[in-house]
């Protein structure tokens, strides 16, 4: 290479430019305790408005407060409300406990599934609330026939979800098990059980919700104390902010409850995959 020839030019390597950074799945994003209180300012809110309008006499915020303090000074909410939740909670418990046991037989065994399956839709057709009449003159008119109206509400949401998680539970477990020499018990309840556990879990969180949906109608049948029994009572007398109370207490206490089923549902399916 003579010397009036200039060398040629080296290059660097071009390098891929650098990704951009990926955004913070939880950036920006505003905490769910401040959406539930800025929902729950909101929703006061747009009830007073509305209740300043004067629309069918609707009372506001103040005068259910107003309302709920009178009947907490004198027990009668307390008393209600103890009651009820006694009705619920006796019912629910029963409903769930008799729905896992039927649900499984039904998905694990064919022979019980073509046996309890028809009378399980049939009587899911009825509305309890439709049972009522019945229960009255089969149980009389005490605390029997009303927890059993909750009873049949929470069993009959419960039972099918339990059954469903046994048939949803993937072939290729079961196949697994069984190559790895596990027997039947043995497959059902270390592979059944925890698979069925969020279903049977959901189905007990629909069951409370039927539960206290039946709580009204269930106090209908003679009862003496209660939320249910107490705004139907409210109701003859037109007093709103009452009824309105009743409402109130139902839903915080049934809030409350789903809660614990979903602190209950979170701790148990840990292993599952979570948006």
């Amino acid at each position: 290479m003579s010397s009036t020839e200039t060398p040629p030019k080296r290059f660097a390597p071009v390098k891929d430019p650098a990704p951009p950074p990926r955004a913070s799945r939880r950036g920006g994003r505003v905490p769910a305790p401040v959406l539930n209180l800025i929902a729950l300012v909101a929703g006061i809110g747009l009830w007073a408005w509305v209740a300043s309008l004067g629309v069918q006499a609707l009372p506001g915020p103040v005068a259910v407060a107003g309302r709920a303090a009178d009947l907490i000074a004198d027990g009668t909410l307390a008393d209600d409300a103890l009651a009820s939740l006694r009705r619920v909670l006796t019912g629910f418990a029963l409903g769930t406990a008799l729905a896992v046991p039927v649900g499984f037989l039904m998905g694990w065994y064919p022979v019980a599934r073509g046996l309890l399956e028809p009378y399980v839709q049939f009587f899911r057709t009825v509305p309890p609330l439709a049972m009522i009449p019945l229960a009255i003159v089969l149980l009389g008119i005490g605390e029997l026939p009303k927890i059993f109206v909750i009873f049949l509400a929470a069993f009959l949401s419960s039972v099918v979800a339990a059954f469903q998680g046994v048939v949803g539970v993937e072939r290729t477990l079961i196949d697994a098990a069984r190559v790895l020499g596990a027997r039947d018990g043995t497959i059902f309840l270390k592979v059944v059980v925890p698979a069925s556990a969020p279903f049977i879990l959901v189905g007990m969180r629909i069951g409370l919700g039927s539960a206290w949906g039946t709580l009204v109608a269930a106090e209908l049948i003679a009862a003496q104390e209660g939320l249910g029994f107490r705004m139907q009572n409210a109701q003859l007398y037109y007093d709103l902010p009452t009824i309105f109370v009743g409402l109130i207490t139902i839903g915080l206490l049934g809030l409350v409850m789903d809660r614990l089923l979903l602190l209950a549902e979170h701790r148990l399916t840990r292993w599952q995959e979570t948006r």
